[in-house]
This record gives structure tokens, sequence and C-alpha cells, in this order.
């Protein structure tokens, strides 16, 4: 489901308003568009896919996350990388992560099962 929509790093394309299948965004004349029918949302992930900037967060999971969930915690998000992931796991992004992190830092790791994390924080949460 969609969790983030980083208006720093945002180009305001409207991709993400046209890309959509759920109409799940609201363009904003002159801004960046909003997150205005999160529960719409049906987890495809072709925002985050098709977003140039690597500005959208889809977390894995179709039912809305608990609003202390890390899976919607942005700085931590960016920090680590996440925020485009699953555009450069599907081999779509063709320029570097924008990241705050050091260059320095490990890339991502290639081996998290995103269905099984949410999982575990559904069952540690409740």
């Amino acid at each position: 489901m969609i969790e983030i929509l980083n208006a720093d790093r945002c180009t305001e394309c409207d991709i993400c308003v046209r890309i959509c299948p759920t109409n799940v965004f609201d363009a904003v004349e002159g801004g960046v568009p909003v997150i205005a029918r999160h529960s719409d949302c049906q987890t495809c992930f072709q925002c985050e896919a098709y977003c140039p900037a690597d500005a959208i967060f889809v977390a894995p999971s179709r039912i809305p996350l608990r609003p202390d969930s890390p899976l919607r915690d942005e700085d931590a998000l960016l920090a680590a990388g996440q925020l485009g992931l699953y555009r450069e796991r599907v081999g779509w992004r063709t320029t570097p992560v924008i990241s705050p992190a050091p260059p320095t830092a490990p890339l991502p790791s290639s081996t998290i099962d995103y269905h099984r994390t949410v999982e575990t924080l559904h069952r540690s949460t409740s």
C-alpha cells in the first residue's frame, strides 16, 4: 500500500497521478501530488516503478499499516535507500540512488522477503 510520497524528491511530473489504476493520487496545481484515496491502493507498485525521482515508497502490504510501523518512517526509509527500491529491483532505475547515506554505506540487501517482513510486522504489532 502506498505509504510515502517524498516532497523533497518529487519533481511534480504527475506520472504517479496518471499511472495509478485506482486513482489514489490527486494532482496539485504547481505542487506535489497528494495521496488522496489511500485505502484505494491495490499495492500494484506502478507509482513507485514509474517515479523517475524515486520519491515514492509502496509498502508490501495490501492493508494499511499502523501509524507506528517502521515502514511508515520516512526518515528511516530514506536513510536505508528504500525509496525507489522496487524500481531498482525491476531494473528500471537508470540513475544512482539519491540518498543522504555516505557513499561507503552498503547497498540495500536484495534478499528481503517483503511479504514475510510485513506478516512479521503485523503479528508483532497486533
